[in-house]
């Protein structure tokens, strides 16, 4: 098993080195791309996202700037938006339902270094998956970190920093990110213009 193998299998090991560094590379050259690509050039857009991404659903927004590391760990469903400034740390699977929002400036994190410090100057890391589920709406500036997973319709508040698994249906919010209510018949929006 080398290094990148490892690193997808979430094992602690030494991050830095030549294969993960050439598809670190791969990337970023890709997110350069699409960062510098007008709006209005959907299709070429769409292109690079399609070579970047594991996979990538129908009908997704991705507004620039973006960023991530591998983005093949990264599979997103149908009817996805991510806003200005979304940046995904993908050592790890990141797996994004359909119907997905996500507000500007949030962080998605697989990767958590060494807390020594010679070992985390060494470069020694470890990646563990984040599941965001179906319906799932994340406020602007959310941090998602490393092992989490989100249910279904869950609802997830600006600013969170999000620690520890959210269930579905919820109104969950703060740092570190609580459930603070459940979604019910009440919040459905009755007059709609």
């Amino acid at each position: 098993m080398n290094e990148l193998e490892r690193m997808k299998a979430g094992y602690w090991l030494h991050a830095v080195c030549p294969s993960i560094g050439a598809e670190l590379l791969r990337a970023e050259e890709l997110c350069f791309r699409l960062n510098q690509l007008p709006p209005s050039r959907r299709e070429e857009r769409e292109a690079i996202l399609r070579e970047l991404f594991g996979h990538m659903g129908e009908g997704c927004t991705l507004h620039s700037p973006f960023h991530c590391d591998f983005g093949t760990q990264i599979r997103i469903g149908d009817g996805f938006v991510g806003n200005f400034n979304l940046t995904i740390l993908d050592e790890a699977p990141v797996t994004i339902g359909d119907r997905v929002l996500i507000g500007p400036n949030v962080g998605i994190y697989t990767v958590s270094h060494a807390l020594q410090p010679d070992q985390r100057a060494e470069g020694i890391m470890r990646s563990l998956p984040v599941r965001i589920g179906n319906d799932v709406w994340i406020g602007g500036h959310a941090v998602i970190l490393q092992g989490v997973t989100i249910g279904d319709g869950a609802v997830i508040g600006a600013g969170s920093v999000v620690t520890h698994d959210i269930p579905p249906r919820v109104v969950a919010a703060g740092n570190p990110c609580r459930v603070l209510r459940p979604i019910t018949e009440e919040d459905r929006i009755r007059e709609v213009y």
